[in-house]
């Protein structure tokens, strides 16, 4: 197996500004941060105020790794060990999922779980159970 690159301090300044935004979001708009509610928004707006500040906080989203990257002078290293047509297929599955969960790992996990929703915490359980099935069987079953 792979070494990891588990950097503490990026992993921190990085939960640190994700909570700021989901408190901020909360605080203006009494609404919950979550990327699929975002993209949904966007996509599919039920006016054009709420697409454009969804709008603004995808393209913000967008934008973190080249401000970051101009900031720091360096880009982090970004892998992806497997095959685009996988990873399209990957994204898929997961935007299934998000339809059939009710929103996504963001929105539950961050937002949900903070403000001790019921809902949420079966949510992350099967986002989280399903997560280690997956690398589980893809792995040790089928040696991807």
């Amino acid at each position: 197996m792979g070494e990891t690159s588990f950097t503490p301090g990026a992993a921190l300044l990085g939960g640190a500004a994700i909570g700021a935004a989901a408190v901020l979001l909360m605080f203006t708009r009494g609404r919950v941060l979550g990327a699929s509610g975002l993209v949904a928004g966007v996509l599919f707006p039920a006016t054009r105020a709420e697409a454009a500040w969804r709008a603004v906080l995808l393209l913000a989203a967008v934008l973190a790794l080249p401000l970051w990257t101009w900031v720091s002078g360096t880009a982090p290293p970004i892998e992806a060990p497997q095959s685009p047509g996988r990873l399209v297929l990957g994204g898929l599955l997961v935007g299934l999922g998000v339809s059939w969960g009710g929103g996504c790992p963001s929105g539950h996990g961050v937002c949900g779980l903070a403000r001790a929703a019921l809902r949420s915490l079966v949510a992350v359980a099967v986002f989280l159970s399903s997560a280690v099935l997956t690398v589980t069987v893809t792995r040790h079953v089928f040696g991807g």
